[in-house]
């Protein structure tokens, strides 16, 4: 099952809006959460449509539906996988 923007709900979107203003995001970038100490990174709003990061929005989706408890989008992966997979994406 794939993870599509028209998929999110619209209260999802606006707590991760609401969340990504009070961190001082910057534009263009979307606050994730990785691994079992929940580090915090900001990808690039681009990644989304990756399909390799759309895997790891899969994951997100299956473990945690729309509810994400750290108010951004969490991501339960390792945080040496999430790593991997953003610097590929960092090279195209």
């Amino acid at each position: 099952m794939g993870f599509g923007l028209a998929g999110m709900r619209k209260t999802a979107l606006s707590a991760i809006q609401a969340s990504s203003k009070a961190m001082d995001v910057p534009k263009g970038y979307l606050p994730v959460y990785v691994g079992e100490k929940m580090k915090r990174f900001f990808i690039p709003v681009s990644y989304l449509n990756q399909p390799s990061f759309q895997d790891l929005l899969s994951q997100a989706e299956e473990e945690f539906g729309y509810n994400h408890p750290m108010g951004g989008l969490t991501i339960p992966c390792r945080e040496d996988v999430f790593l991997d997979t953003t610097s590929s994406l960092n090279r195209c």
